[in-house]
C-alpha cells in the first residue's frame, strides 16, 4: 500500500491589510479589546477583482512550483471553503478552469474551520486505495464580504481575515507522510456557530431584514460556548491521533492548530506542555481564516525552516458543525 506524503505547499493572502486600528474607525472597538480576546492584530481583505478561487489559484500554482509539478499531473482536487464564490458550482471547477486542469474530478467540501483536515483524509485514503497519485487540497476563504460590521456584529466580524492555502499530497513507497487521521462531528449544536440564511430552508429569506445589522445573513457565534468546547475537542482529537501512533506530547515536532483564537491555541499548548518553538500562530497576523489557517501555518512554518526530515507534525481543528479533525505526518 501506498503511503501519501505532502510534496508541495503553498499559500496567498491579499495584499490588502487591515488593523484593529483600521476596524475601530468603522465599528466601536479597540486594539486592546481584540488583542485581548483573540491575539488578533491585523488581517487581510480581498481585492474587488478577487474571487475565492483567484485565492486558492495562487496558493496552488505556489504549491505546484514546490512539488516541481504542472496542472496536468493533479489526479483529484478537493476544494475546502465556507465562502463559495456561488452557491452552485462549487469553486472546485473554478480553480479546475483557472489553471487549466485536466477533466479530473473536484470535490468541494464544507467543513468549515474542519475542512482541510478533513480534505487531508479524503486524500490519504484515495491515495492508499491508488485510485489517485497525486491530489491537491486547498482551503480558500474571502469572508470581508459577509462580515456584519456594524455594533452588533463586531465580535465576529473582528476575527476573520481572507486568504488561500494549499497542499499537494503525491504517493510515495517511503515510509513517512501522513500516518492517520482522525474526523468527528456533532450536529447538536450546529445553530451555535452559523450562517442560517441565505438558504433554501425558508421563504422570508427575502425579507430585507435578513440583510440588515444583526440579521441571520451574517455569521452569529456564541463564542462563550464554542471557546469551551473547542478546548475539549482540540484535546480529545489530539490525544486520539497520539494514541493511533503510540506517541507522547513531548514526541510532536510541530503543532499545527486552526487559527481561531490565540487563547484556545496557548490553552492547549499549555494542557499538552509544548514550548513555543513547537507550535505555529499566524493568527496575529491573517486572523481566523477558516479552512484556509491550517495549510497558511503550515506553509509558514516551512518557509521558515522550522520542519526537517523526519519530524512529527500534529495538525488539529475544530469549528462549525460543530466538526473536528487531526492528522500526524511524519515528514
Amino acid at each position: 500500500m501506498k503511503n501519501a506524503k505532502i510534496a508541495g505547499l503553498g499559500f496567498y493572502v491579499p495584499e490588502k491589510v487591515v488593523t484593529n486600528d483600521d476596524l475601530s474607525k468603522i465599528i466601536t472597538t479597540s486594539d486592546e479589546w481584540i488583542q485581548e480576546r483573540s491575539g488578533i492584530q491585523e488581517r487581510r481583505y480581498a481585492a474587488p477583482e478577487e474571487a475565492n478561487y483567484h485565492l486558492a489559484a495562487k496558493a496552488t500554482q505556489e504549491a505546484l512550483d514546490m512539488a516541481e509539478m504542472k496542472a496536468e499531473d493533479i489526479d483529484l482536487i478537493i476544494y475546502c471553503t465556507l465562502s463559495a464564490d456561488y452557491i452552485f458550482p462549487g469553486s472546485g471547477v473554478l480553480l479546475q478552469r483557472e489553471l487549466g486542469f485536466r477533466t479530473v474530478p473536484a470535490l468541494d467540501i464544507r467543513q468549515q474551520c474542519s475542512g482541510f483536515v478533513y480534505g487531508i483524509s479524503i486524500a490519504d485514503q484515495y491515495i492508499k486505495t491508488g485510485m489517485y497519485k497525486n491530489v491537491l487540497v486547498v482551503g480558500s476563504e474571502i469572508h470581508s464580504r459577509g462580515l456584519d460590521f456594524s455594533d452588533e456584529g463586531r465580535a465576529v466580524t473582528v476575527l476573520f481575515g481572507d486568504g488561500a492555502g494549499a497542499a499537494i499530497l503525491t504517493a510515495t513507497d517511503e515510509d513517512r507522510g501522513i500516518l492517520s487521521t482522525h474526523m468527528h462531528s456533532e450536529g447538536e449544536h450546529a445553530e451555535k456557530l452559523a450562517v442560517i440564511d441565505p438558504g433554501f430552508t425558508k421563504p422570508e429569506r427575502y425579507n430585507p431584514d435578513y440583510w440588515k445589522p444583526g440579521g441571520s445573513a451574517f455569521p452569529y457565534m456564541d463564542g462563550q460556548f464554542v471557546f469551551k468546547n473547542a478546548v475539549v475537542r482540540f484535546q480529545e482529537v489530539i490525544a486520539e491521533a497520539l494514541k493511533a501512533n503510540n506517541l507522547q506530547p513531548g514526541d510532536i515536532d510541530l503543532l499545527v492548530p486552526h487559527q481561531a483564537n490565540l487563547r484556545i491555541s496557548n490553552f492547549v499548548q499549555a494542557k499538552m506542555k509544548l514550548p513555543d518553538e513547537k507550535v505555529v500562530n499566524t493568527i496575529q497576523k491573517y486572523g481566523n481564516t477558516t479552512a484556509a489557517s491550517i495549510p497558511i501555518s503550515l506553509t509558514t512554518a516551512f518557509k521558515e525552516g522550522r520542519i526537517k526530515d523526519g519530524d512529527i507534525i500534529c495538525l488539529a481543528a475544530f469549528g462549525s458543525g460543530f466538526t473536528w479533525a487531526s492528522a500526524i505526518i511524519k515528514w
